[in-house]
């Protein structure tokens, strides 16, 4: 007798929520990776705050690319209704203000910081040893110092490489083995992210699509109904 039963799922779809962004299912294929009991396979990368309240993702990523302010950390943490992850800085804020940003974020509620490719070694150390909350540290290209980010404190990894994202997964998996956490950018199709996920990646960071673009569709939606 087979033992493996499939679990079926009730489904609950009010009227009002029934439009929003939602992550693609195979992203939930994923292992996942436990915070602080929280397990997370999905991470919306997003600041924007329409979507922030209308989206189905485990986690928000938010960074941008400006200098990081207390007032967007602020409005993404109290508006989410998911953990947080939120960038400090590393390329142009560096040093004791990205320390400082990263103290308030984990103030304000956030679950991790996210710290850009270029940040130094000394200054992820430096926010490391001031946090309860774990350092995530981006990894953008196959020169990056992986171990060095690693051995300054980071706790969990960020791959973003474009085309190279499942190369330098499997990179940062030979280096530090199978069990270190890994988000990584899975891209817009299944077929991508399942390529991701097989690659090394603990969880994956979706970009959804822009609010004016659907806005665009809906609007397309009213005209072709106004039009019968």
């Amino acid at each position: 007798m087979d033992n493996k039963i499939k679990k079926f799922v009730p489904y609950i779809q009010t009227e009002l929520r029934k439009r929003q962004v939602s992550v693609p299912e195979v992203t939930y294929r994923a292992s996942g990776i436990n915070f602080n009991g929280k397990r997370i396979k999905s991470l919306l990368f997003t600041n924007d705050i329409a979507i922030l309240c209308n989206n189905n993702a485990q986690a928000i990523m938010s960074v941008y690319p400006f200098t990081p302010q207390l007032k967007i950390v602020s409005a993404v943490c109290e508006t989410a209704t998911v953990p947080v992850f939120v960038g400090v800085g590393g390329g142009t804020t560096n040093g004791i203000r990205s320390l400082n940003i990263a103290i308030q974020a984990e103030l304000l509620g956030a679950l991790g910081v996210v710290v850009n490719a270029p940040m130094n070694n000394g200054n992820i150390k430096l926010i490391a040893d001031s946090l309860d909350i774990p350092v995530v540290a981006t990894i953008i290209s196959l020169n990056d110092d992986i171990l060095g980010k690693v051995d300054a404190g980071a706790k969990v990894l960020n791959v973003a490489g474009g085309h190279d994202t499942t190369k330098l997964i499997e990179k940062c998996r030979k280096e530090l083995g199978d069990e270190f956490p890994i988000i990584a950018t899975g891209g817009h199709t299944d077929e991508h992210i399942l390529e991701t996920i097989n690659a090394g990646a603990n969880a994956i960071t979706y970009t959804p699509p822009s609010s004016s673009e659907i806005f665009s569709e809906v609007m397309d939606n009213y005209r072709d109904k106004m039009s019968d």
